[in-house]
C-alpha cells in the first residue's frame, strides 16, 4: 500500500460533516484524519477524566482550583496521544478496517497513507506526548509511562475477548489517575474511585459506539460487548451507567466534596439515563449521536467536581 498525498482524502463514514479538516490542503488531510481531528469527541473523552482527577487532586492538596498550566498540558496531551493511539490502532487494524463500511475510508485502508509513513507519524506523536509528560512531577511521569502497556495491547483485544470495551475503559481513563497525581503527587482512594467510575462510563458509551459495526464485526470475526449483549444492551447500559454515577459520587464524597457536588451530579446522571432509555441498537446514526453526547456528560461531571472542590476551600 503506497502513499498518494495528492489524492482526494475520503471522509470516513463517522466523520463530522463539513469539518475544518475539509478546508485544509489536500496533502495534509489524511494525516489530520489519521489523528481523528475530524472527530474531536475522542479528545474530549480522553481529556475529561484528566479534569476529574485534577479536581479531586486539587481538593486533596488543599487547592481551590486545579493548576491551569496542567489543564493546558492535558489538553495538548489528549490531542497528541489520542492521535498517536489512533494511528497505532489503525496500523494494527488496517486489514479489518478495509472490510468494514464505516472504517474503509480511513487513511491507511483507503491508501491515502502507507504503513511506513504511519509508523513514523505514530512515533513522532508519541515523542511529542513524551515532551508534554516530562513537564509533570516525577510520580506523574512514571504513572503516565506505565500506561504504555495498556495502550500497546488494546488493538488486539477485539480479537481475544468479547469485552475490548473493558480494556478501553482501563486504557482511556488513565488521565483520571494522572490528573490527581499532577496536583497531589500521590494517589488517594478518591482517585481510584474516579478511575473506576470512568471505567464503567466508558464501558457504557463504547458499547453504544460498537453497535454501529456489529454486522460487519460478525462477518470479520471481531468481538465486542455490543455483539455479546445484543438485545440485552439497554439494561446493561443502565447498570454500567449506574455504577459510574455511584463511583463518581463516592469519589467526590471520599475527598470531602459535599452536598453541592452531590446535587450537581443529578445532571450527568439524568443524561446517562436518557442515553440508556433512548438507544435503539439497530439505528447506527442514533448510536453515534448518543455516543458523541458523552462530551456533554463529561462536562457535567467535571463541573460538579470543580464546583464541589471550590466550595470546600
Amino acid at each position: 500500500m503506497t502513499e498518494n498525498p495528492q489524492a482526494p482524502s475520503p471522509r470516513p463514514a463517522d466523520a463530522v460533516p463539513r469539518s475544518w479538516v475539509d478546508r485544509t490542503p489536500v496533502g495534509l488531510q489524511p494525516w489530520l484524519r489519521l489523528m481523528r481531528l475530524d472527530r474531536p469527541i475522542g479528545v474530549w473523552l480522553l481529556f475529561w477524566p484528566c479534569v476529574f482527577g485534577q479536581a479531586l487532586g486539587a481538593a486533596a492538596a488543599g487547592h481551590g482550583t486545579p493548576n491551569l498550566y496542567y489543564v493546558a498540558l492535558f489538553v495538548l496531551g489528549s490531542i497528541v496521544m489520542r492521535g498517536a493511539g489512533c494511528t497505532y490502532n489503525d496500523i494494527v487494524d488496517r486489514d479489518i478496517d478495509a472490510k468494514v463500511e464505516r472504517t474503509r475510508g480511513r487513511p491507511i485502508p483507503s491508501g491515502a497513507i502507507g504503513v511506513h509513513g504511519a509508523w513514523i507519524f505514530a512515533i513522532a506523536q508519541s515523542l511529542a506526548g513524551l515532551a508534554i509528560l516530562l513537564q509533570f512531577n516525577t510520580f506523574t511521569i512514571w504513572l503516565g509511562a506505565s500506561s504504555l502497556v495498556l495502550i500497546a495491547a488494546y488493538p488486539f483485544m477485539k480479537r481475544i475477548t468479547w469485552w475490548p470495551q473493558a480494556w478501553l475503559g482501563l486504557t482511556f481513563n488513565w488521565g483520571a489517575l494522572m490528573g490527581f497525581a499532577a496536583e497531589a503527587e500521590y494517589l488517594a482512594p478518591s482517585a481510584l474511585l474516579a478511575y473506576a467510575g470512568c471505567f464503567f462510563w466508558t464501558l457504557g458509551y463504547d458499547t453504544i459506539y460498537a453497535h454501529q459495526d456489529k454486522e460487519d464485526d460478525a462477518l470479520t470475526g471481531v468481538k465486542s460487548s455490543a455483539r455479546f449483549l445484543g438485545a440485552a444492551t439497554r439494561p446493561w447500559l443502565i447498570l454500567f451507567y449506574g455504577m459510574a454515577v455511584a463511583l463518581f459520587l463516592a469519589a467526590g464524597l471520599a475527598q470531602g466534596l459535599g452536598g453541592v457536588f452531590a446535587a450537581l451530579m443529578i445532571v450527568p446522571a439524568a443524561h446517562l439515563f436518557w442515553q440508556a432509555r433512548t438507544i435503539d441498537i439497530d439505528r447506527p446514526q442514533l448510536c453515534l449521536r448518543l455516543f458523541r453526547s458523552n462530551r456533554d456528560t463529561g462536562a457535567a461531571i467535571a463541573f460538579a467536581l470543580l464546583v464541589g472542590t471550590a466550595t470546600v476551600h
